[in-house]
């Protein structure tokens, strides 16, 4: 499992950002740090209130100058609809080949709602540097992590 002072695995995957591109998690690094927000699937109920909880924190994460990514097995198509859904402003990556899920050792299977090889609910803080200054992984998925803890994190990243 990833955790706080590990190098953070590099993530090639697709974004959705109201378009669909590639995306390399290391184009992002020097700029702030990073939140990466994995959570199991789009248009959950526990996914949908943290996604919304991350975007009413949004200006203070921007304020301490991080960029803040969900992450997901769903299709970026998916993603872009949960967005624009929930008024999201930050972008989302889609990892349907589930790499960067099995490099942060977050794969779960969630059966009663048919979700199989899914990421657990985690976030972390990825520094300038490409160093997880933070992390957090939820006991259960429906738990969300401590926004002013993760917060907290970021403006010490």
């Amino acid at each position: 499992m990833v955790s706080t002072g590990d190098t953070a695995p590099d993530i090639s995957a697709t974004i959705a950002n109201g378009e669909v591109e590639d995306f390399e998690l290391s184009d992002h690094l020097g700029d702030g740090p990073v939140v990466l927000a994995f959570f199991p699937g789009a248009f959950t109920p526990p996914c949908s209130n943290e996604m919304v909880a991350l975007q009413e924190h949004l200006g203070d994460f921007h304020d301490a100058g991080a960029t803040v990514l969900g992450l997901s097995a769903d299709s970026a198509f998916s993603l872009n609809s949960f967005r624009d859904e929930h008024g999201l402003e930050f972008d989302l990556v889609s990892d349907m080949g589930r790499s960067a899920i099995q490099d942060y050792d977050l794969e779960i299977d969630i059966e009663d709602l048919g979700l199989l090889g899914v990421a657990n609910r985690a976030v972390f803080v990825v520094d300038d540097d490409g160093e997880v200054a933070y992390s957090w992984v939820a006991d259960d998925p429906t738990n969300e992590p401590d926004y002013d803890e993760l917060l907290d994190a970021v403006e010490s990243a």
